[in-house]
């Protein structure tokens, strides 16, 4: 079992290193900013719109040989089977002076010269699936739901840690993000789904994580120093940290080997999102909470005293 890698008292000295690894993620997340703005996003046909022409083929084909034939007709998109292995669709973003019609007689001409009885199955174009009023929503509904979580876990925690949770779900989305923007890998609906996933995922460990800072904070000696508290209390929830992102991780790269091109970006938003966001809550959040000053009476609830009463009520 992972325990048996843990002794039990032993404390791993996380915050000995938390400056080293908060300057390492600052300028990671700055490089994928930098990229984004740069070099942007790939963006997929969900948010663009494009031309779609589906080809059926007499028997199974290869999809690379495909891909090559494209490549010397001009034609760059998204090549996939569809329904089977005899039918491949191709995804083409718009792009100045490429038609739809000039789209279709290139990809007709190049699956010629794999199959000479292929069929043209359909072609059309199809309209971008989010608009730019669905971005705006998007985006709002990103702050309006970090602004919620950043008032939820200051409620039931403390502001100083809510802070450091919110900054540290905005590096991993980041992250993820300039990701994409580096590889130039196709970034569409299935993608975001997997940032939304990511945020939810980080939240919950990082929850796990000020539960027992919190637990911890009146378990410990009063002279126990908060970077000390930080320090136990990681130790103690790495094991399930662990077992948690590991078997997860497990998932995530199987899709990615053997998923297919379908979601090999959903699988790799996922496997970064689930990295970088471990980390994030071990060093990110709780630096955050100590660089904002955050003391051992900050997490101590307050007792209310209960006033004795002799059992009777006066009335005046």
């Amino acid at each position: 079992m992972v325990r048996t890698f843990i002794k039990e008292n032993t404390v791993i000295p996380f915050m000995k290193i938390k400056g080293i690894v908060e300057i390492l993620c600052v300028l990671l997340v700055v490089g994928s900013i930098v990229s984004m703005c740069v070099k942007g996003l790939n963006w997929g046909l969900d948010f663009t719109g494009g031309i779609v022409v589906e080809t059926e083929y007499t028997e199974g084909v290869d999809l690379n040989k495909v891909k090559e034939a494209y490549a010397k007709e001009g034609i760059n998109g998204t090549t996939q089977h569809f329904g089977s292995q005899r039918n491949v669709v191709v995804r083409v973003a718009p792009k100045d002076g490429i038609d739809q019609q000039t789209v279709t007689n290139k990809v007709f001409a190049a699956s010629k010269t794999i199959d000479p009885e292929v069929k043209l199955a359909r072609n059309e174009y199809v309209g971008p699936a989010v608009g730019e009023e669905l971005v705006e929503s998007g985006i709002l509904a990103i702050v309006v739901s970090l602004i919620a979580i950043l008032a939820y876990i200051a409620f039931r925690f403390e502001w100083r840690m809510a802070t450091g949770a919110v900054i540290s779900l905005a590096y991993d989305v980041i992250v993820v993000m300039g990701t994409f923007s580096v590889l130039q890998i196709e970034y569409d609906l299935t993608v975001l789904a997997a940032v939304l996933t990511v945020v939810g995922y980080s939240l919950n460990d990082k929850i796990v994580v000020f539960d027992r800072i919190r637990e911890n904070a009146v378990k410990l000696p009063r002279n126990t120093e908060m970077p000390r508290l930080f320090d136990i209390s990681l130790t103690q929830t790495l094991s399930r940290t662990i077992i948690t992102s590991g078997t997860t991780l497990i998932t995530v790269v199987s899709l990615m080997i053997f998923g297919g091109e379908m979601i090999y970006g959903f699988s790799l938003a996922l496997f970064v999102g689930i990295v970088f966001g471990t980390i994030s809550s071990i060093y990110v959040a709780s630096t955050w909470a100590l660089i904002l000053g955050i003391k051992r009476e900050n997490l101590i609830p307050v007792k209310v005293e209960k006033k004795e009463t002799d059992g009777y009520e006066t009335m005046d």
